[in-house]
């Protein structure tokens, strides 16, 4: 049977201004569940077996609602294509939008929550609240992939703990993020900068840039965490465990500790010195990174590995996008400046109520497949969880070569954070960092107020809470 894919004409750019979702269907393509799920009927109608180990019927529906951020949605399609190969009269209906939260927590109380979510970007639905509403996962590692393979021998180590809440396996984190600070290796060369270890040396080199009217930094609205980001991951270097630990499980008064103050100092102090482009909350966050990427009015970008193929579209040609570690505040960091915040990134999670929890995990296993996950490096320019699938010249990717060399130097200096998505907390927190960031809250104000939100949270006793050791 032939396939036909009907696309809606979109770019695939996380927008802010996005309304509603967009809506792709393999008509007659992938198979999906006929019958309607319960919390004893999981299979999904079909008959299970090695290649179909979650027993997907044949001419059922799969709904998949993906978040349209700096990857896009459309490599979900190509592994979507995968299935279809297998099961050529079933139909999947893949929806993309920016708000994740918005439009599926209705969904969720409904009792008709998607079959598989991307549960991804600012808007994401906090872990803590939908985690025992999830289907476990582990039986999607545990099966052979497409290449007849068993899936959890083909991925990198440790990439279930991202998405492991209480003991149960309930997200496939699938892209390997890693974060850092993004430049232009060839704006650097042509003026003779040297990227920055430390915050100090940032500090020089924001009084380099305004020497050349440039900035150091840029914001957008939608992206002002971006710096809290930076703040407790170039913390947690410094600080070691009991500056993470003390993030990790919301202690109080953890956002008063010497570490964390002296690096928003360093920041407010480039703040009040107008090191960063002005205007950012007011600004759409692409069209700010484009002010760096594009127009090269600030030096200093950051970020995780998804921002090359975020800005695809809008970089400079010969732009040379090169990452480098977050800073360190001293020579005498708990971490060295090499170590990173690397972890498995883009949560996919199948709910228990969904109509056809089967559907979700198939498209999960042709995710995971070597064609799907190579595809998705070679287009995304990210690497997945599935090893082996980039070559030795990133595919001709200054930022892709720039992570693996990144990865290599840190070898086991890496970290990452969990409570962030697991809380929900970043709508509250942009308010505080584009006041922070446009200096109309200084220090004193933004440790307070982020404070605020972590007690808040600490508080409250309905929420059940992430232990972290």
């Amino acid at each position: 049977m032939s396939q036909q894919l009907h696309r809606l004409d979109r770019r695939t750019l996380l927008r802010g201004t996005l309304a509603g979702a967009a809506l792709v269907s393999f008509s007659g393509a992938l198979a999906a569940c006929g019958a309607p799920g319960s919390d004893t009927d999981k299979s999904g109608g079909g008959t299970k077996s090695a290649s179909n180990p979650f027993g997907m019927a044949k001419d059922g529906t799969v709904d998949a609602v993906i978040f349209d951020g700096g990857y896009g949605y459309d490599y979900v399609e190509f592994a979507a294509g995968v299935v279809a190969k297998e099961f050529p009269k079933a139909d999947l209906k893949v929806s993309a939008t920016t708000k994740i939260a918005t439009e599926l927590q209705p969904r969720f109380v409904g009792g008709t929550p998607p079959d598989l979510i991307d549960n991804s970007g600012a808007d994401l639905i906090g872990f803590s609240s939908i985690a025992a509403q999830l289907e476990e996962l582990d039986d999607v590692f545990e099966a052979d992939s497409y290449e007849g393979v068993k899936i959890e021998d083909t991925l990198y180590p440790n990439v279930k703990v991202p998405g492991t809440y209480s003991d149960r396996f309930v997200a496939i984190n699938y892209v390997m993020t890693l974060y850092g600070v993004w430049y232009s290796a060839s704006l650097f060369e042509e003026n003779g900068w040297t990227p920055p270890k430390t915050w100090d040396e940032a500090l020089d080199l924001g009084a380099k840039a305004k020497a050349k009217k440039k900035y150091l930094w840029t914001w957008g609205k939608e992206a002002a965490t971006y710096y809290r980001t930076l703040v407790i991951d170039s913390a947690a270097k410094e600080g070691g465990d009991e500056v993470r630990l003390g993030l990790e499980n919301l202690e109080k008064g953890i956002w008063s500790h010497k570490v964390i103050q002296d690096i928003l100092g360093k920041l407010g102090e480039m703040v009040s010195k107008d090191m960063f482009i002005p205007g950012g909350a007011g600004t759409q966050f692409t069209a700010a990174q484009a002010k760096w990427s594009n127009d090269q009015q600030a030096l200093l970008y950051p970020s995780g590995g998804w921002i090359e193929n975020e800005m695809k579209d809008a970089t400079k040609d010969g732009f040379e996008m090169t990452g480098i570690p977050e800073f360190v505040l001293s020579d005498s960091s708990a971490l060295p400046y090499e170590a990173v915040r690397a972890a498995a990134g883009e949560a996919f999670i199948v709910p228990s109520k969904a109509k056809n929890p089967a559907g979700g995990k198939e498209i999960l296993r042709a995710m995971l497949s070597k064609e799907a996950a190579t595809n998705f490096a070679k287009t995304k320019l990210a690497p997945t969880i599935v090893k082996d699938t980039i070559p030795a010249d990133g595919f001709g990717s200054a930022a892709l070569k720039s992570q693996s060399a990144m990865l290599d130097a840190a070898g086991e200096n890496t970290f990452n954070f969990q409570f962030y998505d697991y809380y929900g907390t970043n709508a509250d927190e942009l308010v505080v960092w584009n006041s922070f960031l446009s200096g109309d809250l200084d220090v004193k104000g933004l440790t307070k107020a982020v404070q605020g939100i972590f007690d808040k949270v600490a508080d409250d006793s309905s929420i059940e809470k992430l232990k972290v050791s």
